[in-house]
């Protein structure tokens, strides 16, 4: 810690780091642009000018930009100084120069930067009279926009983008006056973190182009904290809504697991909530095949009920990508011994061993944030971009966090982000990946191209080095003996070395040898971690529920156990062979089905009930960590739409529970269900502390989900009614469907809608809820962790694949794909316009066995045609094809591909 004295208050810092951020973390105003906390310091802008002085006695001082300006013991700084406010306005105004002052039609205004800092520091008059240079936009794909002549040559977009996320085909063209943030040519950002620009850039050059189509200014969204549900990460997010359909997802910053940035899955793949065809009624089909016939809510759920009651037994499935809360009310619906989970029974097999091995391997699982303090890290069968994205983004800075470690060495602040860059060069922490195809984070890897049993005895091979007491590997080929020493060495060497692995490959072997890994790590003392990557949003909260495996379910329907069954947000086509699902459901003589979306499943349905998206309900999630979390409804789709009658999933089966029993289905709220889970299920107890409850207050004051200049309340349903009704009351949360409630800083707090603050509107607002600017927030972290290491130590495994043998069958492997690899953001029109075109990857011997040849196409029954891709170290016998191309493929399923001639198999 250092003291500080900032125009005569002397105030605690702490020391490491720079002016600027220790001013702000004080909640002192200083105005920037080029400085971000999560990037460091180039000194670019020259707007964070402050005067120093040397010692008590200098009354003269300079002037020194803070953000390059260390937060040294002793420091005497002036922020009010004459000269340093008028060197700071001066800045702005010579930035501005070329600015076309478009803020009335500009994307950004209300939540820009760039408009924050001009007031801040006084800037109002345009005195430059001369013509202005102008640009030519480009178009940049389906997620951002791009105006050029909005630029004020922060740097911070290529420093994002090219220096913190990896990416290659964005940059700075020119030189002095005349520089051009862009790509060589016209194309779509490849990046998967490229959304982030619209929250990284001060202005209105990069801005959100699928919140244009519909666009409404920040202050005329209503937000509610939530988390996204697009993979197992928890990464927390502020959806907007207006008119009763989400405008667009920012970034909601939570210290240990996002930070400032999204991946573009979770930030773009929000489509699906406002479909046009989504269920808005209950709805009654006879057959499968005829058009269904729409109920109100009271004749649906008695006629439900009534079949339910005359049924012999009744199977409930449940969903990974559902609430806690949905899938606990499900079990209690049918009963404990007729719930399954949804999931098929390899996948939670292997769900089940990674709550196991997090437990009792001896090392913790890090946040996310912690990840990046890691030195060695080994990816055993995973793609952490692709099945995990924002995780990606962390191990990238594990990686180039070596460059700090030289810095210190030698004196050069953590802060100094060009200086580090300058001397790390292309030096970086050992990263070891073991994935047979390429990755986002092979430039900063060693990539090991292997088939899945044959990265499995990797795994195991390196544990034995690390331990001896690790079993043997037998049969192991000289190659792979090296690469296993020299991963084993730099774990070794490291002080915090990571092992990540999970469910990508279905695989038990690969589990089982990072299990080993981090066992023989742990005996060793070291301070490692182990991350393991599972599928889906809920996938670690239903291994910890519990319940059968869907194949159990199928098995009971098809073979006449049970005669109804009750599905629950998931589309069983999506994990199993359409045959299979289809012979199941034909024996159900009644089929309930709760989803916000159509479905193959909800096609099938005798019922269907209109269950609501994260946007329109509450429940609970745990990710990856074992952290549970809280996402609270955005707003009531009721209210806009009378016609709709859509619920949380928990609140219909609560209401066909009481049904049943032949009760009136009473009132019940989020509260009272999140504490019946948590007594039902022991390792659920934590998640009632994930969120504060429905009666939590500030000063006597619910929570705000509306900015305070939110404007036209009168008129959102002027063409229903000039009548204005009550707005919806909420008996769930702390929250208000109003802008009448508490939406400071000055009172900590965990759940924080939107960031806003006085004098700062745009994403760097956050910097006002946090303890320190990039620290945590002052409320703390939300969510609480529910999976935590246990003492001693568990036996090694000895289940170590065989070496893999020539076969003349050709397997399928799943590749994990981020545009169009889960079953909700896939319906997404942008995340759709990503999705790459279908490729199989093939090594040339299969190839040749195929007689096919790059560019070539091929068929696997009714898929789209895929074209081939020959890799050179592509493993042998194995097919390499995108997830959410085959709904129902099994990994490592044997494959018949056809050659397709003439656009004909």
């Amino acid at each position: 810690m250092a003291i500080i004295h900032v125009d005569g208050q002397d105030y605690e810092v702490n020391g490491a780091q720079n002016l600027l951020q220790a001013c702000l973390s004080l909640g002192l105003d200083i105005p920037y642009f080029c400085w971000h906390p999560a990037m460091g310091s180039v000194g670019a802008c020259r707007q964070c000018a402050v005067r120093q002085y040397k010692d008590e006695d200098d009354d003269k001082g300079s002037l020194v930009m803070s953000c390059m300006a260390p937060a040294a013991d002793q420091t005497r700084i002036s922020i009010e100084d004459e000269e340093a406010k008028a060197f700071r306005a001066s800045v702005v105004e010579w930035l501005m120069i070329n600015h076309p002052h478009d803020c009335p039609v500009c994307e950004e205004g209300g939540h820009c930067h760039l408009q924050d800092m001009t007031v801040m520091t006084g800037h109002d008059r345009r005195r430059y009279r001369f013509r202005k240079r102008t640009r030519r936009n480009q178009e940049l794909g389906p997620f951002i926009a791009h105006e050029m002549n909005r630029c004020i040559t922060c740097y911070r977009c290529v420093r994002f983008y090219n220096d913190y996320a990896g990416g290659t085909d964005l940059g700075a063209f020119g030189a002095k006056d005349n520089v051009y943030f862009g790509r060589y040519a016209e194309g779509t950002l490849e990046s998967p973190f490229a959304g982030n620009l619209t929250e990284v850039c001060p202005t209105g050059v990069f801005t959100d182009k699928s919140h244009s189509e519909q666009y409404t200014r920040k202050w005329d969204l209503q937000f509610a904290p939530s988390v996204c549900h697009q993979c197992s990460m928890g990464c927390n997010i502020s959806p907007g809504e207006r008119y009763g359909s989400i405008r667009r997802i920012e970034n909601r910053y939570h210290g240990e697991v996002n930070g400032y940035f999204l991946c573009d899955r979770g930030r773009f793949g929000y489509g699906y909530v406002n479909r046009s065809d989504r269920p808005l009624l209950p709805e009654w089909r006879q057959q499968p095949d005829e058009e269904p016939t729409t109920l109100e809510v009271d004749t649906a759920l008695a006629r439900i009920t009534d079949t339910l009651r005359h049924s012999q037994r009744v199977i409930g499935i449940g969903s990974p990508r559902a609430s806690l809360e949905s899938n606990h009310q499900l079990r209690e619906l049918v009963g404990a011994d007729n719930f399954s989970t949804g999931i098929e029974a390899r996948e939670q097999a292997c769900l089940a061993l990674m709550d196991d091995l997090q437990r009792t391997t001896g090392l913790h699982t890090p946040t996310p944030r912690q990840i990046e303090n890691h030195d060695a890290i080994l990816v055993l069968g995973e793609d952490p971009v692709q099945s995990a994205g924002r995780l990606g983004l962390n191990m990238r800075q594990a990686a180039l966090s070596r460059r700090e470690a030289m810095g210190e060495k030698i004196g050069i602040p953590a802060w100094n982000a060009e200086a580090l860059k300058t001397l790390g060069q292309d030096v970086y922490h050992p990263l070891h990946i073991a994935w047979p195809t390429a990755t986002e984070l092979d430039d900063v890897a060693t990539r090991y191209p292997l088939a899945p049993e044959e990265i499995a005895r990797l795994g195991f091979a390196v544990a034995h080095i690390i331990d001896p007491a690790a079993p043997v590997v037998d049969n192991l080929d000289p190659a792979t003996r090296d690469t296993a020493q020299r991963i084993a060495d730099d774990l070794m060497a490291a002080e915090r070395p990571l092992v990540v692995s999970g469910g990508s490959l279905v695989s038990d072997s690969v589990l089982q040898a990072a299990g080993n890994i981090a066992q023989a790590l742990a005996r060793r003392a070291r301070q490692g971690g182990l991350v393991l990557i599972r599928r889906e949003a809920n996938s670690t909260g239903l291994s910890l529920m519990g319940g059968q495996t869907l194949d159990w379910a199928m098995d009971e329907l098809t073979e006449g156990r049970a005669d109804a069954v009750v599905v629950l947000e998931n589309d069983l086509y999506q994990r199993l062979p359409a045959q299979r699902v289809d012979q199941a459901l034909a024996r159900a003589d009644i089929r309930v089905v709760l989803d916000h979306q159509r479905t193959a499943t909800l096609a099938r349905a005798s019922f269907t009930l209109p269950a609501a998206s994260f946007a329109e309900g509450d429940g609970t999630l745990v990710n990856l960590e074992g952290r549970a979390q809280r996402f609270f409804q955005v707003y009531e789709p009721g209210y806009l739409r009378p016609e709709a009658r859509i619920h949380e999933s928990w609140r219909w089966l609560h209401a066909l529970a009481a049904g049943l029993r032949r009760e009136d289905a009473t009132d019940v709220n989020l509260d009272e269900i999140t504490a019946a889970c948590a007594e039902a299920h022991p390792a659920l107890t934590g998640m009632v502390e994930a969120a504060p409850g429905a009666g939590y207050r500030i000063e006597g004051l619910r929570l705000a989900r509306e900015p305070h200049r939110y404007s036209g309340r009168t008129a959102m349903r002027a063409n229903l009614s000039v009548s204005e009704p009550r707005p919806p009351q909420d008996e769930d949360t702390p929250f208000a469907f109003s802008m009448e409630g508490y939406s400071g800083f000055d009172h900590p707090r965990q759940q924080v809608a939107f960031a806003w603050a006085p004098g700062w509107n745009s994403p760097q607002a956050w910097n006002k809820f946090t303890d320190e600017v990039g620290g945590h927030l002052s409320g703390g972290d939300p969510g609480i962790r529910l999976i935590h290491r246990q003492p001693g130590h568990r036996d090694y495994s000895l289940r170590i694949p065989a070496a893999a043998t020539a076969e003349n069958t050709l397997r399928a492997l799943v590749l994990p794909s981020l545009f169009g690899g889960d079953e909700t953001s896939a319906r997404a029109e942008p995340i759709q316009q990503r999705m790459a075109t279908p490729v199989v990857i093939l090594c040339h011997i299969d190839a040749e066995a195929l007689d096919v040849h790059h560019g070539d196409t091929l068929v696997l029954g009714d898929s789209p045609a895929m074209t081939v891709h020959e890799q050179d170290d592509w493993p042998t016998g194995w097919a390499g094809l995108p997830a959410g191309l085959l709904p129902g493929l099994a990994q490592g399923e044997a494959l018949t591909l056809s050659k397709t001639t003439g656009g004909e198999p």
